[in-house]
């Protein structure tokens, strides 16, 4: 049984200043921090002692750890340790917040003091601290915020930089847009635009809803060189609805829309109506950098030999982009964006090469690829799908595509060494042979299977013929969707892969060798996450290849609640973005690029952000076995 002592005044301020050591009571008003620590008391409970029962009640009290460690485990037989948390740390926040039981049995796995606030003051601080309830509700969304802030004040950017991925792209607009209505005459137009030194002119209705946009460069292509007269309206030429975004949107998602669209001007609206046009050269001020000096570099190259310098540059790009502190979601995004368009240039000057066969076919992107989640430091996965193919043609479409692997190798993605290629024959399938190949994998169900389903399911087409992708994608989601037998092999491999939390440590590390105290953030971070979107996602029938995309669309099909999904979500970000501060670190002092960190090196807030969102990993776990019924 537990012993508890209220606080007495002396100690007022020694808990206070002990609560500042850990989030959110590190950013509370001091009146908040001040109220909340009067009304604490402090209990003690032996090794083994049960702190919260999973017995249908709902909790009395928050418990906060002031000394020791507590664990967390299934309330059932198997008495499985499902987290544990020390210093600092709350719970069970879930069943507060829902006026539920607690879904765990907490129990002290050593001597352990802990700051206990009842439940009604629990609430009562909900409504008067807004960083108390906000970390309450969006616990790792809060954390991650405060890690984004560390992350800018270490790079050290300068003061107008800061925040600015997160503005929204209202505050870009600089003067009012240029428009026109659709009949006015492309010599009146041009004037206009010579006249407002300007790059693009908007084509609007006369309530001011865009209709479609005219760039200079599209002038050159669609009106010079095709010599249209200059009496024509602006309408004949103009691009029909055009990408726009609104303008409360960020910044960020007008980089999104550049770079997966190919475009570099965006009229921006209110309500539907014209109040600005942003273009690339309005959100970057990125040194020499930008998406529009490297995109329109990638689409003039006529000689691959140029290819790898815009590769390098990609990376520098991406590199400056985690140093202003943009999230990885969008920044892995945009990397792969590029990336797209990299690869996707390489494929068209290498179809000059040679003549290809009048078959229809498309190039895949496999792993991280076609999940949109490459980092710095990636190899290649990919391969060929046609329609139908004689051996001849077969035989040029292998060569075309070892060009290609090997021009993109000189790029900086290498050979993938277990052969995931489109130049491997095995990987250059038509449709039909590629539906036969999963259905052998779904029917088999073995280890070697499960290991190409991981990599071959997340395919995604690229270049060319790409309703073929399409096709394949349609067929596999309802194949696998009928096979729970195959479903379930997919989920057992998943779940032998348990994120790296310790008992007695904070995490499991290596323990000898080169890699000794550290762990692989790739194998034992990332892939618990890609590995169970990818067999919730085959379930619930969700199209997308990328792992946010494939939870978030089974958290819909299920009816998941929102805040759990996106909590999972954002574990498996804070992830990628540790992976991608370690590659940038490397790439900056020359070492060798990996996936390995030493847990301990992080700072305290990061440690903790990584712990949680390998809990994350494991809660996402257990829902997959659920669903199975392991």
């Amino acid at each position: 049984m537990a012993s508890s002592l209220p606080l007495a005044s002396s100690l007022l301020r020694a808990t206070v200043e002990t609560l500042r050591r850990q989030a959110p009571f590190s950013d509370m008003a001091e009146t908040d921090l001040e109220w909340a620590a009067e009304r604490l008391s402090l209990a003690y409970f032996p090794r083994d002692a049960a702190l919260v029962e999973a017995d249908g009640q709902p909790p009395a009290c928050l418990f906060i750890v002031k000394q020791g460690v507590v664990e967390g485990e299934a309330p059932d037989a198997r008495g499985v340790r499902l987290l544990q948390l020390t210093d600092g740390e709350m719970f069970p926040l879930g069943a507060l917040l829902a006026g539920r039981a607690a879904a765990n049995r907490y129990v002290a796995a050593a001597d352990t003091f802990c700051y206990r606030l009842p439940a009604a003051d629990f609430h009562a601080l909900l409504g008067r601290s807004r960083v108390f309830g906000d970390f309450c509700t969006r616990r790792i969304a809060s954390l991650l915020e405060q890690s984004q802030r560390a992350v800018q004040s270490e790079y050290a950017l300068a003061l107008d930089d800061e925040n600015r991925f997160s503005r929204p792209v209202r505050s870009l607009i600089r003067r009012a847009p240029v428009a026109v209505a659709a009949e006015t005459p492309l010599a009146e137009a041009l004037a206009i635009v010579n006249a407002a030194r300007v790059g693009s002119v908007v084509v609007s209705d006369p309530q001011g809803r865009p209709l479609g946009i005219l760039t200079l460069k599209d002038v050159l292509q669609r009106v010079t060189l095709a010599g249209v007269p200059l009496s024509t309206a602006i309408s004949g030429v103009m691009t029909r609805d055009p990408a726009m975004l609104e303008a409360t949107a960020t910044v960020t998602d007008a980089l999104l829309v550049m770079a997966r669209q190919g475009v570099h001007h965006l009229p921006v609206t209110d309500g539907g109506r014209l109040v600005g046009v942003v273009s690339e050269k309005d959100v970057f001020a990125l040194r020499r950098l930008s998406m529009e000096g490297i995109t329109g570099a990638i689409a003039r190259a006529e000689d691959p030999a140029a290819l790898p310098a815009l590769a390098r540059d990609i990376g520098a790009l991406a590199r400056n982009l985690l140093a202003q502190g943009m999230n990885a979601e969008n920044l892995t995004a945009i990397l792969s964006s590029l990336n797209d368009k990299l690869t996707q240039r390489v494929i068209e000057l290498e179809m000059r090469v040679a003549p290809l066969p009048a078959v229809q076919w498309c190039w895949l992107a496999l792993g991280s690829e076609g999940r949109m989640e490459q980092t710095l430091a990636t190899d290649q996965d990919n391969a060929l799908i046609y329609r139908a193919a004689t051996e001849n043609e077969r035989a040029t479409l292998l060569a075309f595509a070892e060009r290609v692997n090997h021009r993109l190798a000189a790029c900086g993605f290498p050979l993938c060494k277990g052969g995931i290629m489109a130049s491997n024959p095995k990987w250059c399938q038509s449709l039909d042979d590629w539906r036969a190949t999963f259905a052998g994998w779904i029917h088999r169900g073995d280890a070697p299977a499960l290991l190409h389903a991981a990599v071959f399911f997340d395919f995604r087409p690229l270049h060319g013929a790409k309703e073929l992708g399409d096709e394949l994608r349609s067929w596999l989601n309802a194949s696998a969707r009928e096979n729970r037998l195959f479903l379930r092999h997919m989920a057992e491999n998943a779940l032998a892969n348990r994120p790296p939390l310790g008992l007695v440590r904070d995490f499991v590390v290596a323990s000898g060798g080169t890699e000794a105290h550290t762990l692989d953030l790739k194998l034992n971070g990332i892939t618990p996450f890609v590995d169970a979107a990818r067999v919730l996602g085959l379930y619930a029938g969700v199209n997308a290849s990328g792992t946010a995309a494939r939870l978030r669309g089974a958290g819909a099909a299920w009816r998941l609640a929102p805040a759990e999904v996106e909590a999972w979500v954002a574990a498996f970000h804070f992830i990628q973005l540790l992976r991608l501060r370690r590659q940038h670190a490397a790439q900056t002092t020359g070492e060798p690029v990996d996936n390995r960190i030493d847990p301990e090196r992080l700072n305290a807030l990061d440690r903790r952000i990584l712990k949680e969102a390998f809990r994350q990993a494991r809660k996402l776990q257990a829902v997959m076995e659920r669903y199975f019924e392991f």
